[in-house]
C-alpha cells in the first residue's frame, strides 16, 4: 500500500459526508483536488470503496471497515503530534466544549487568546440546545459546557461570567400604544418560542406563566438566528437574548419592546462536572479565564451596559 495521510484525511471526510462537494467544502480543497486524492486512493485496493449513485455517492462495507481503520490511524498520529509538542513543553490536545447555542456570541471571546497562544490545542466546541448539552456534561463528553441556567440534578463547578438579558422584540414596523406594552395587548401578539429544551424557551414560558397572560403560539424554530429572521420579517415577536440580536437592534431592524417585568436577567456559566479528573488544558483554561475575564468582558461587551 503506498497511501499518504492526506489521502486517508480525504477519504474520512467523504465517508463521513457521503459527498465529494461537502468534503472540499470541509477541507477548504477543490472537487477536481479532492477527486484525485480520492482515484488514487481507491487504486490502492482491488474492492471498491465506494459506488455512485445518481449524484450521491455510498461507502461500501469494505469502505466503510476503511473508513474506521482510518480514523484510529489519524488518531494516533494526532496522539505523536501532541505527546512531540509536550514533550517541547506546550499544552496539546484536545479541549471538549458544549454550549448552548446563544452563547456562541460568547463563548469565542473567552477562548480566542488561550487557543492563539496555544497553537497545539485542537478545540471541538458543540453547539446545540440547553438539554443536549447538559446530557453530553453527564456523560462526560466533554469538558466543560456554557449555560445560563445551572442545571439543578448535576453537581458541578462554575466560572460565572457575564449577565445574560433577555427582551422583548418585535419588527421595526410595530407601534407601541403606550409606555409599556399592555396585558391585553400582549396576548394578542403572534408569539413565536425556540424549540423544546432550549433555555431561552424555558425563561420565556416561565415569564408568561408568572403573568397569566393567556398566549397563543404562532410557530416554533429550532435557532436564535432564525428565531431571529422570522421576527425582523414580521411574523411575530419573541423574547431574545440581548447579546444575539445587538446589531438588528443597532441597524434598527428589530426594537425592543418595553415590558413591565422584563428584561429577564440570567448569568452565563462556564461549568464542569465537580467530580471530572481535570487535563492540564482544561486546568489551564480555568486559570486563564479567572485571571481575564473581567478585561475582557469589558473590551467586548461593555456596551450591555447601556441597555
Amino acid at each position: 500500500m503506498n497511501y499518504t495521510l492526506h489521502q486517508l484525511e480525504v477519504f474520512l471526510k467523504i465517508a463521513e459526508l457521503q459527498s465529494v462537494t461537502k468534503a472540499s467544502e470541509a477541507l477548504y480543497l477543490t472537487q477536481p483536488a479532492v477527486s484525485i486524492q480520492l482515484k488514487k486512493f481507491q487504486e490502492q485496493f482491488k474492492i471498491p470503496l465506494f459506488e455512485v449513485v445518481g449524484r450521491r455517492i455510498y461507502i461500501t462495507e469494505f469502505g466503510q471497515e476503511v473508513a474506521d481503520a482510518a480514523s484510529k490511524i489519524m488518531e494516533e498520529v494526532k496522539a505523536i503530534d501532541y505527546k512531540a509538542l509536550s514533550y517541547q513543553g506546550e499544552l496539546a490536545g484536545k479541549l471538549k466544549i458544549a454550549i448552548v447555542s446563544t452563547a456562541k456570541y460568547v463563548m469565542p471571546y473567552f477562548l480566542s487568546d488561550f487557543i492563539n497562544e496555544n497553537r497545539g490545542i485542537d478545540l471541538v466546541m458543540n453547539v446545540t440546545n440547553k438539554a443536549s448539552v447538559i446530557k453530553a456534561l453527564e456523560n462526560n463528553e466533554v469538558d466543560f459546557a456554557m449555560v445560563s441556567t445551572i442545571p439543578k440534578k448535576l453537581k458541578i463547578n462554575r466560572i460565572e461570567l457575564m449577565p445574560n438579558q433577555l427582551y422583548m422584540v418585535g419588527g421595526k414596523d410595530y407601534q407601541l400604544k403606550g409606555e409599556y406594552l399592555s396585558k391585553a395587548e400582549f396576548q394578542k401578539l403572534p408569539l413565536i418560542f425556540r424549540e423544546q429544551g432550549s433555555a431561552t424557551r424555558l425563561a420565556m414560558e416561565k415569564f408568561i406563566e408568572s403573568k397569566k397572560i393567556p398566549t397563543y403560539k404562532k410557530m416554533e424554530l429550532m435557532s436564535n438566528e432564525a428565531l431571529k429572521q422570522a421576527v425582523i420579517s414580521g411574523l411575530g415577536f419573541s423574547i431574545m437574548p440581548l447579546i444575539g440580536i445587538k446589531n438588528a437592534i443597532t441597524y434598527g431592524d428589530l426594537q425592543i419592546i418595553p415590558v413591565k417585568g422584563l428584561p429577564i436577567v440570567t448569568n452565563w456559566n462556564l461549568i464542569w462536572l465537580s467530580s471530572k479528573n481535570m487535563s492540564t488544558i482544561a486546568k489551564s483554561l480555568i486559570k486563564h479565564i479567572n485571571e481575564n475575564k473581567n478585561s475582557l468582558i469589558e473590551k467586548h461587551f461593555n456596551w450591555l451596559d447601556k441597555y
